[in-house]
């Protein structure tokens, strides 16, 4: 017999790795279900603790359990001050990137101390006091980190609402969280130009039966709000004479902030988080999934309007010490598809995380990679991507042009933070493409059947989490308990409905298929719209796909493909149209029955990257539908509108 190759050798030394992390992240699992209390009582190390818990896991209150009861911290005073107090100081906390402005800045954990403790100092002169709420409604700048931040040092609880949303839905949420401030700037900035906040933010307040009496408004030099007389302060003045203030004790369990998530019956649902649990578990994941720590720079390219932005751009970066970018502007068109990396590059970016979204925008236009040609990108460790789905094209075209590990992992506004991933800091494993790889350390989860059943592996299903869910994760809905209990614990007793349909794989990888309704029943056979979509984004000329499942009498339903094409592509339409169908046939099967797919410009999506692939379906079937507030071009409604009425469905535009 021969020696092996050296080749060979190199292959089984990676083969040998890969088993020894999967089975030490195997491990860290069993133990983190085994010995929950243990393990997070080792976790929460990392944390400053003002008075230690009495109980690390409560459970007299199940199914609602809490974390950490009897302790006492404060949040911002773990981000902020003790970095201070370390004599870390100078290092920079925030980087600033706004290629929207052509402003870039950096602002140490000194500075970002100051600004936040005069901040606090006069929200406090003006009332605000622990457990008041206080509204938010700013862009991608750093007052909007300030104001974060200033709440959780008074033990105010923060509710974040994204820049620009509708009157409307601004009013909602004042109504449900009745806050007793509100901080906002001027305006926001696009690639399509300024769009002012104020009078949206006027017009909420007059909507809202909950009358605010005070705002704080911060004039940005692209455009001038006026300030209503008895009820507006101006930032800059306000703030530059305030007095500082020290951080005020808090109940680990005493909700950090609220924040609104789309609701089926079209009143939000207020997510709330608590300070204790996700101070441990935001802490503890920057070591273990995204491997960074003091002095790292980490980039979360989101907004904080979202829960990556409050997750990853604001709490988990500082909390450990970390360097965090807060970048204003776009993947692709401020001012072209390689701002990302440039970005990168320039700020020496250790981690780096995005949605699939913004990487299939930059596929889209650049599918050679042109953008990257010049750019070092020696300091980027590993690029992750969640939010969206990751098909394993998009996965494979980052993993050949950036040559560096590409992790999906998932989780969701609820969870707080990821419920599957790759521990690249403690146990990387083998990389499997539509995988976000295995259920991360606090998360228990299955896959079952309508009616509870764990189905057989391979086989689709609802993915659900065995309670009590870890540190990190919502505990309740703002006043609105029943809600909570409806929502998330009543279908399957003991365990929380995560709403996303998939399978798991003999090696206990997951894989997120759609939202559950997302699943499709043609002829009797369930059959996942992300496996449909997963098979198109194969073809050369795809940049990205939707698939939608639309009434059909005989078959029930039927898919329905809409596919952007790359950039200078010039497949005819009859030949793609062949092509596509030819495709689905080959991966899924005859079952299938895919012979509807058009090609669009431009998908609907939210500001956050989620392809609106209900409202789509609505429209398909002609049903009533509203536009959602999350929606980020409206126009894009009228092309798929457009797009169906050629292929037999939905009306056409008036």
């Amino acid at each position: 017999m021969s020696e092996p190759t050296l080749g060979c050798k190199m292959l089984d030394k990676q083969a040998l790795a890969s088993q020894a992390n999967q089975d030490l992240h195997r491990v860290l699992h069993a133990r983190s279900l085994a010995k929950p209390e243990s393990f997070w009582a080792e976790a929460a190390r990392a944390v400053h603790w003002d008075k230690p818990w009495d109980k690390v896991l409560d459970e007299d209150c199940a199914p609602l359990y809490s974390w950490f009861s009897g302790a006492q911290l404060n949040t911002c005073y773990n981000a902020v001050d003790r970095h201070v107090e370390q004599g870390r100081g100078m290092q920079v906390a925030i980087q600033y990137v706004s290629p929207v402005t052509d402003t870039e800045y950096g602002i140490t954990y000194d500075e970002l101390l100051a600004q936040v403790s005069r901040l606090a100092g006069y929200m406090h002169a003006s009332g605000v006091k622990k457990g008041d709420r206080v509204i938010i409604y700013m862009p991608m700048i750093p007052e909007t980190v300030y104001a974060m931040l200033a709440c959780a040092r008074l033990g105010a609880i923060h509710s974040v609402v994204f820049g620009g949303f509708a009157a409307s839905e601004l009013a909602a949420r004042i109504e449900d969280a009745k806050p007793k401030l509100i901080l906002s700037a001027s305006c926001g900035i696009e690639p399509s130009g300024v769009v002012p906040y104020k009078p949206l933010l006027d017009a909420a307040i007059t909507q809202s039966r909950h009358k605010v009496e005070q705002c704080i408004i911060l004039n940005r030099a692209q455009y001038s709000a006026e300030l209503v007389e008895g009820r507006d302060s101006d930032w800059q003045i306000s703030v530059a004479s305030a007095e500082a203030i020290a951080c005020q004790t808090v109940a680990a369990t005493d909700p950090l902030y609220v924040l609104y998530t789309s609701g089926t019956t079209g009143q939000p649902k207020g997510v709330v988080r608590d300070n204790g649990g996700h101070s441990v578990a935001l802490s503890w994941s920057m070591k273990h999934i995204y491997d960074v720590g003091p002095g790292d720079t980490f980039w979360a390219a989101s907004d904080v309007g979202w829960v990556v932005g409050h997750s990853y751009i604001v709490y988990a970066p500082l909390l450990v010490g970390a360097t965090t970018v807060l970048f204003e502007g776009k993947p692709i068109g401020t001012p072209d598809p390689g701002i990302f990396w440039r970005t990168i590059e320039k700020y020496r970016v250790k981690s780096f995380f995005t949605a699939p979204t913004a990487i299939r925008a930059i596929k889209r236009d650049d599918p050679d990679g042109d953008f990257l040609r010049d750019v070092d990108l020696s300091c980027l460790k590993t690029l992750f991507l969640a939010g969206e789905r990751c098909d394993p094209d998009t996965l494979h075209w980052a993993e050949e042009r950036l040559k560096k590990p590409v992790i999906d992992h998932w989780w969701q506004t609820e969870t707080g933070w990821p419920v599957a991933a790759n521990l690249m800091g403690t146990a990387p494993v083998e990389v499997k493409a539509g995988s976000p790889a295995l259920a991360v350390p606090g998360f228990q989860v299955e896959v079952v059947d309508e009616l509870g059943e764990m189905v057989p592996t391979g086989q689709s299903g609802n993915v659900v989490i065995k309670l009590p869910l870890p540190p990190g994760a919502l505990t309740t809905l703002w006043n609105n308990e029943t809600r909570y209990l409806d929502s998330y614990l009543s279908m399957y007793p003991g365990f929380y409905l995560t709403g996303d349909a998939g399978y798991m794989d003999e090696e206990g990888y997951l894989y997120i298929m759609s939202r559950i309704d997302d699943i499709i029943n043609v002829a009797g056979h369930r059959l996942s719209t992300g496996r449909f979509e997963e098979v198109l984004c194969q073809h050369e000329a795809v940049a990205e796909v939707a698939v939608i499942g639309v009434e059909d009498k005989l078959k029930g339903q039927l898919p329905l493909g809409l596919v952007v094409l790359k950039k200078g592509v010039t497949l005819s339409d009859e030949d793609l149209h062949r092509e596509l169908i030819a495709l689905v046939r080959e991966h899924i099967g005859p079952v299938a029955s895919f012979r509807l797919v058009s090609v669009i410009q431009k998908l609907p999506k939210t500001r956050s990257g989620k392809v609106l692939r209900g409202t789509m379906r609505k429209i398909a079937d002609n049903q009533s539908y509203k536009i959602p507030a999350t929606i980020e071009d409206p126009h894009t409604l009228d092309l798929v509108r457009n797009a169906l009425t050629r292929m037999g469905y939905a009306d056409a535009l008036v």
